[in-house]
């Protein structure tokens, strides 16, 4: 895509289909005029009193207590610099989603539209009685220092500017678990620092905290070594400044142990790397572009344990691992102010998170990976959903100890379930599975590609390296269209009904003509059907020419789901073919089958499809707790459907006892814990967290699926085949980019496990 397009393409996602990127929501029934009474006038009155007769109510009755204000006056905007605080607002806005998604906290975007420090300080202080937390953001340094500092002392509310203390935050876990694995402790650490703005800083502080000697720190701006008579420094950058003569960066990094970059990219050579002390740690932090280039680092020194700020490599310093959590925990005990000792607190529990048993839904995010404490693994991944837990209960913890929770925790175990239920309104899966895709991608027929929609898919797969498309259709249509989305990447395009396909076509006809020329498929009638896209398409598949097939999109389910089934043999020990949707709740991910193939499963095949959707969910990392969904619960009815999911459930507790499944039972008794445990004991589910449903036909789950898709607007990825020889995978008619996109990691990931079970095979 050209800079052209890219910029069309974010201009449209912050303008469409509503501007901007967050929204409020009601959180009260709001129906009936009594609903309207309670909301607002004369019903509001009552907590209005009950606050002003105890301020401290208002964290009771109103959102106080889980919003926070992000403020800027757009000074210092990424890497744009002042451009005002209008335009900082899409930053804002997008600092308010992270810290809903990662956390479950509420956000106001505040743009402030001054540039003076006593004005700026007097608004905040003014609207400060509405939030329970500030977060500022992209203010330029030295007035972020003098911001932030005056409000922590004047207001009773958390206060961190994020820019300086979260890249502290997470840069200091990552050098906690370096010096362990350098053997090196802080008291004998020579740092040097490139970049001495408010980051820079804020990490040179925190690493004094840890044990580093002002004196071992050297730092440098864009004009050279910082030095006591350079009258251009501010008071902070004065404490790192030197009476020696200036040096270069190069004569700096002669023996150091550390390098932090918060500056510019390609600054540091491999020469300069080589000149540092046995096992550097450098943490080149520039984005895009970091000090020195990853690849270059690594081959330049074996030993070097190398953090970055980008998320193709290893040990991402990334502020979303700190910044949502440290609110979390400091707005759950309401703490007064976010002080040393909960950042410290924030500090240490990431550097300990990173050295436990990583979860499986972690590794799978990274392909075959298997990611244990080390060089490579030295913070927490942001993909990792521990975080919540493990983070924000320590510096709530910290708080208390501190003397600044004024609402302390009482029961840890009722906090962490509390915390986990919040984390069922971020879906994480998406990026999980795309993430897991792009470390090994596959080629990837796209069988309508002279569709717009999907060629815009396609273009999107390509370019965040998630697979390597081939492109079936009218070339002439295509290349049409490449042009119009600014998709110039050279990438195959196949016209199968073209003369140029001639032999490949032939080719193909025999191998299917082979295998069907028994059951009424003559020679004449394979080749008519190779010029067919979804024909031609599996057989690029079959023949190893392409890794995975995505189809769907213009052509109802049916029609196109005859030629897999045709082309495409089942996976080995597999007698069924089924489907299931993985739909994206607010409680999680849910796997609903079979969504479009088995009209009426007999109970054998209800078991079947049941263990299928069980190794579905597995594959994703979750584990599966299964429900077998049917109008009656547990016996209260002898209908023939009924009884068929009652026959399913005792096959399966029969000869698969490891597996969590239970059933007849109706939706809401599987969807609801607390009715489930109170009615019926002694089910297998008591208790715990229905992720899969399966239903008794293809009606009910089919209906269920888009049901929730359209009335809850709920994402659904699917639906993904399940039992293929091969990773086929069709869309739903009409499907959006979004959802082919989705579709696209999971054909990769398919084809990954596939490829992983064949090599096993093999051994």
């Amino acid at each position: 895509m050209d800079k052209n397009s890219k910029r069309l393409e974010a201009l449209l996602y912050h303008a469409k289909p509503t501007p901007g990127k967050i929204q409020v929501v009601p959180t009260k029934k709001y129906a009936t005029q009594r609903d309207l009474s309670l909301a607002y006038s004369p019903g509001v009155a009552e907590p209005c009193l009950e606050i002003a007769k105890d301020i401290n109510n208002v964290y009771k009755y109103t959102a106080k207590g889980n919003l926070v204000a992000v403020i800027s006056n757009g000074t210092a905007v990424l890497g744009l610099g002042d451009i005002g605080p209008e335009a900082s607002k899409p930053v804002m806005e997008g600092k308010g989603l992270l810290f809903k998604i990662f956390a479950g906290i509420d956000v106001f975007d505040i743009e402030v539209g001054t540039k003076n420090i006593e004005e700026f300080i007097q608004t905040v202080k003014n609207i400060a009685p509405t939030f329970g937390g500030i977060n500022l953001e992209d203010i330029k340094a030295p007035e972020s220092f003098e911001i932030e500092r005056r409000l922590v002392e004047e207001l009773n509310i958390p206060v961190m500017h994020d820019d300086q203390h979260g890249t502290a935050i997470i840069s200091s876990a990552a050098l906690l678990n370096a010096l362990e694995l350098a053997g090196k402790k802080p008291k004998d650490l020579k740092v040097v620092v490139s970049g001495a703005g408010s980051a820079a800083l804020a990490c040179a502080n925190m690493y004094i905290l840890l044990g580093v000697k002002l004196e071992n720190i050297l730092m440098f701006n864009s004009k050279g070594v910082l030095t006591k008579d350079n009258p251009s420094l501010s008071v902070l950058q004065l404490r790192y400044a030197i009476d020696k003569k200036p040096m270069s960066l190069e004569e700096a990094l002669v023996g150091a142990d550390v390098f932090l970059g918060l500056s510019s990219g390609d600054i540091m050579t491999p020469k300069m790397l080589l000149g540092m002390a046995k096992n550097p740690i450098v943490f080149a932090m520039a984005n895009p572009n970091p000090e020195i280039d990853y690849n270059l680092a690594i081959a330049t020194r074996k030993d070097v344990i190398m953090a970055t700020g980008r998320s193709d490599h290893p040990n991402q310093v990334n502020n979303v691992l700190g910044f949502p959590y440290i609110f979390r925990g400091a707005l759950d005990v309401r703490a007064t102010k976010i002080n040393e000792a909960m950042k410290m607190a924030a500090v240490r529990a990431l550097a300990a998170l990173a050295k436990e048993h990583v979860p499986e839904q972690v590794n799978i995010a990274y392909g075959a990976t298997k990611l244990t404490f080390g060089r490579d693994y030295i913070i927490p991944s942001p993909f990792d959903p521990r975080l919540i837990t493990v983070v924000a209960p320590a510096v709530a913890k910290a708080a208390m100890d501190s003397g600044v929770a004024l609402n302390p925790i009482l029961d840890w175990n009722k906090y962490e379930e509390e915390l986990l239920d919040r984390m069922g309104n971020d879906n994480k899966m998406v990026r999980l599975m795309i993430n897991r895709a792009k470390m090994d991608p596959k080629r990837i027929v796209f069988a309508e590609a002279d569709h717009l929609d999907v060629l815009k898919a396609a273009q999107v797969v390509y370019e965040e390296g998630i697979g390597f498309p081939i492109l079936l259709g009218k070339k002439e249509v295509i290349l049409e269209l490449k042009k119009e989305l600014g998709f110039d990447a050279d990438v195959p395009i196949i016209d199968p009904k073209t003369s140029d396909e001639e032999p490949r076509r032939n080719k193909f006809a025999k191998v299917y003509w082979s295998t069907r020329q028994r059951r009424g498929i003559s020679l004449f009638d394979a080749q008519n059907l190779m010029r067919e896209r979804n024909y031609f398409a599996a057989m690029l598949v079959n023949e190893g020419e392409a890794d995975a097939l995505l189809t769907g999109h213009s052509r109802s389910y049916p029609s196109v789901v005859k030629p897999m089934l045709q082309l495409i043999d089942k996976a080995p020990g597999v007698s069924l073919i089924a489907t299931t949707n993985m739909m994206m709740t607010n409680r999680g991910p849910m796997f609903l089958s079979d969504t479009a193939i088995n009209t009426n499963p007999s109970a054998d095949d209800l078991a079947k499809i049941a263990i299928m959707t069980a190794n579905a969910a597995k594959m994703f990392g979750i584990e599966p707790v299964i429900a077998m969904i049917s109008f009656s619960n547990f016996g209260s009815s002898t209908n023939e459907s009924a009884s068929k999911v009652r026959e399913a459930v005792d096959y399966l507790h029969k000869h698969h006892p490891e597996m969590v499944i239970d059933g007849e039972i109706q939706a809401d008794f599987a969807l609801n814990p607390e009715m489930l445990k109170a009615k019926f004991p002694f089910s297998k589910l008591a208790g715990k967290k229905v992720n899969v449903l399966i239903f008794p036909n293809l009606e009910s789950a089919n209906i269920t699926y888009k049901l929730l898709k359209e009335l809850n607007k709920v994402d659904s990825i699917g639906p993904i085949m399940l039992g293929m020889g091969k990773p086929v995978h069709i869309f739903q008619l009409g499907a959006s980019v979004e959802e082919m996109v989705n579709m696209a990691a999971i054909a990769v990931i398919d084809a990954q496990e596939k490829e992983k079970k064949k090599l096993k095979a093999t051994k």
